[in-house]
């Protein structure tokens, strides 16, 4: 029963730390557009990006990945699948925050917090995955894409089996809140790396 506890808990902890629209709150604080009425209205750090802050970007980018993290290690401490429900549950968090009626960002930056906190060697073969494909194609989508399915390989390669099911779920919702850049990608059509828009 205990274990139970713990683990809503972790569910309840991590959701309500994804759930921080950091991207939105600090564009606010500056005195920025609302990022909903920009751009894709995403809250992540690729639409902070379009207000031309290159350092609220920065900043977006670095929380919403140190929120997925924290979640992870932090629900480690509640129950031996905590940090993988935590994890999740931030992830889902940045997606669907309940403050902003569910409309949250695409999720990347939070993915990869999140494999730090389950797996710093998963996190950073993610890392070198994106800058690479990002450095070849200049697309961030596709390197994002790349990067995320490569995600639960290299955790099933480090024997993380659970951690490679969740990862495998999260790694699914990123292609599905990336559809609109898959279908741009298929067309030739997606915005490359310092194009402007």
């Amino acid at each position: 029963m205990n274990v139970i506890v713990y683990d809503l808990l972790a569910l309840a902890i991590g959701y309500l730390l994804g759930s921080v629209p950091f991207g939105l709150l600090l564009t606010r604080v500056a005195g920025a557009p609302d990022l909903r009425s920009i751009g894709s209205g995403n809250i992540g750090a690729t639409n902070v990006l379009r207000t031309g802050r290159k350092d609220l970007a920065a900043a977006t980018l670095l929380l919403d990945g140190l929120k997925g993290t924290a979640a992870a290690l932090i629900g480690a401490t509640l129950s031996p699948e905590g940090g993988m429900i935590a994890g999740f549950a931030a992830f889902v968090g940045h997606i669907a925050p309940v403050w902003l009626q569910f409309k949250g960002g695409k999720g990347v930056a939070t993915f990869v917090g999140v494999l730090f906190g389950l797996s710093w060697p998963t996190a950073l073969i993610f890392c070198v995955v994106w800058l690479s494909v990002a450095a070849l194609s200049r697309y961030s989508s596709l390197a994002a894409l790349t990067a995320s399915a490569a995600a639960p390989l290299a955790l099933l390669m480090f024997g993380q089996r659970g951690e490679a099911v969740v990862v495998t779920i999260m790694t699914a919702i990123v292609y599905y809140r990336h559809r609109d850049n898959i279908t741009r990608l298929r067309a030739g059509a997606e915005t490359r790396i310092g194009q402007k828009t």
